[in-house]
């Protein structure tokens, strides 16, 4: 009876051992680990003293090698040549053997069973030296074998299942680098059709933005007007896992600080009379971005509220209570000088930090005048064909008078010239008379340039004169080829007008 008790505790024991061992091992984990759990687990259940398990690759080579309780420490390619692991890679099948030398003492019991999965063997297990226990013998039990190739069956396959997902990560990452790789490809030529350039300092503007595309980071643009600040945010959220949700654009400069709140935030109906609900920038680029250009000019209250956003990522509509979760990535641009603003307290600091985690700095035309020629021959093919013209050229002494100009409006103001250059001539050929350059500009020579010249305010504001006068003062036709707005052309005026004379003159209306 007694005997009887202890066979059925025994098979309990195992039954007990093949289940845990069957949860522990179909847990993701790699394969060294495999291997000592399965070891552990067998000397642990049969009472063995030494054990050894080696994996193996496709070749039959050692993978790697486990062993526990041994003498000295076993070559594991020359444990592969032992007749009793050899007869167990041949044959599939589980042996008790008694070991001569390579492993436990001479004459005693030792079982080796193969890891196999399907019909491929990827490793051998073996135990030996069983303990003696009062009046029972230090041999193994006949169920014990059975036990031992259970055992290995399981971690064969858990052995398997690891060698897969290694093997999937391994290509997962080389997905990721060829992934990483054609998306800077293909930004670098989508950028080609925004932002042309080959000049270094662009090209580093386009290594930041294929840099920063895919994080969630917010990005501060900063540049003059006219340097394709909104392009670059158009590149960022184009190339970024949000490139499916919406872009929403918003100048804060361009709307007062009441509109500009419901604008950003939404509105509750019957806020005022005759108000309707509306939702605002931020619900409306659910799973996208918001870009806020012009963020220089949001007002001090408004810039308590936008921190508030940024650190609780929540908003509050006016006239509501109930706060509203928001999924968006903040993009901003600006011209101004924000950490002079921040000195004089028209700026928040802990904003600004908010905003400018990555910064992007455009370089203004005057800096990069090598582009000058390849941004002229993509206007000219863009505009050239709406106004269906075809083999558009520029003669050299035009292109040259482009290349002495200093562009206070940048490329903005580049591309304005070639537009209105193409909309009023009915000839292919665009020569200096073409190019409605300021006055004060058209006879500039290289020579000149180390003598007194006027400054870019002085510059930008007789070429937004001239285009008023061209459009006879009218602000929206004038807003249209300058490529700015009715407001921002009023607020030009205000900064321009403290050390430019021509401000003075202008007729807007």
């Amino acid at each position: 009876m007694p005997s009887t008790n202890f066979e059925l505790r025994r098979k309990l024991l195992q039954l007990e051992a093949l289940y845990d061992v069957g949860r522990a091992l179909n847990a993701t984990r790699p394969e060294n680990e495999l291997l000592e759990e399965v070891v552990q687990r067998a000397i642990s259940v049969l009472d063995a003293t030494i054990g050894f398990v080696i994996s193996l690759d496709e070749r039959l080579e050692v993978q790697q090698f486990f062993g526990f309780g041994l003498d000295h420490v076993l070559d594991p390619s020359l444990l592969l040549t032992e007749p009793p692991v050899r007869e167990v890679i041949a044959s599939r099948e589980p042996i008790s053997v008694t070991v001569s030398k390579f492993a436990g003492k001479p004459g005693s019991e030792m079982l080796l069973a193969p890891l196999i999965t399907g019909d491929t063997i990827v490793g051998v297990i073996g135990v030996g030296g069983k303990e003696e226990r009062g009046a029972r013998s230090g041999n193994f039990a006949e169920d014990d074998l059975r036990f031992l190739a259970s055992l290995a069956a399981i971690g064969g396959a858990a052995i398997d299942n690891s060698r897969r997902l290694h093997r999937l990560d391994l290509m997962r990452e080389t997905l990721e680098d060829e992934n990483r790789t054609l998306k800077q490809r293909m930004l670098r030529e989508y950028s080609d059709r925004l932002m042309v350039g080959d000049s270094a300092k662009m090209q580093r503007v386009i290594d930041l933005v294929a840099r920063v595309a895919d994080s969630q980071a917010n990005v501060l643009i900063r540049g003059e007007s006219g340097t394709g600040k909104e392009m670059v945010a158009r590149l960022i959220h184009g190339n970024s896992p949000r490139k499916d949700g919406p872009f929403v654009a918003i100048n804060c400069a361009a709307l007062p600080e009441t509109l500009l709140e419901s604008e950003l935030f939404g509105i509750e109906r019957g806020v005022a009379t005759g108000v309707e609900a509306r939702p605002g920038k931020f619900e409306l680029a659910k799973g996208g971005t918001v870009f806020l250009d012009e963020i220089g000019d949001i007002p001090p209250t408004l810039q308590a509220k936008l921190l508030r956003v940024l650190q609780e990522r929540e908003i509050e509509k006016l006239g509501a209570r109930k706060k509203i979760a928001i999924d968006v990535r903040i993009l901003t641009a600006t011209h101004r000088p924000l950490e002079e603003m921040i000195e004089k307290g028209e700026f928040r600091q802990d904003l600004y930090y908010r905003l400018k985690v990555v910064e992007i700095v455009l370089p203004p035309l005057r800096d990069r005048k090598d582009d000058i020629p390849k941004l002229v021959r993509y206007f000219l093919d863009k505009y050239g064909k709406r106004e269906g013209l075809r083999d558009v050229r520029i003669t050299q002494e035009a292109l040259q008078k482009l290349m002495r100009y200093p562009f206070p409006g940048n490329v903005r103001e580049l591309e304005n010239l070639i537009e209105g250059a193409l909309a009023l001539t009915t000839d292919p050929v665009i020569d200096p008379g073409d190019l409605l350059l300021p006055e004060s500009a058209a006879g500039t020579d290289e020579r000149e340039l180390s003598g007194d010249l006027p400054t870019l305010d002085q510059l930008e504001a007789r070429y937004i004169a001239r285009v008023l006068a061209f459009t006879k003062g009218n602000i929206s036709k004038a807003a249209k080829i300058l490529g700015v707005n009715r407001a921002t052309l009023h607020r030009k005026k205000d900064e321009l007008s403290q050390n430019a004379t021509d401000v003075a003159n202008w007729d807007i209306h």
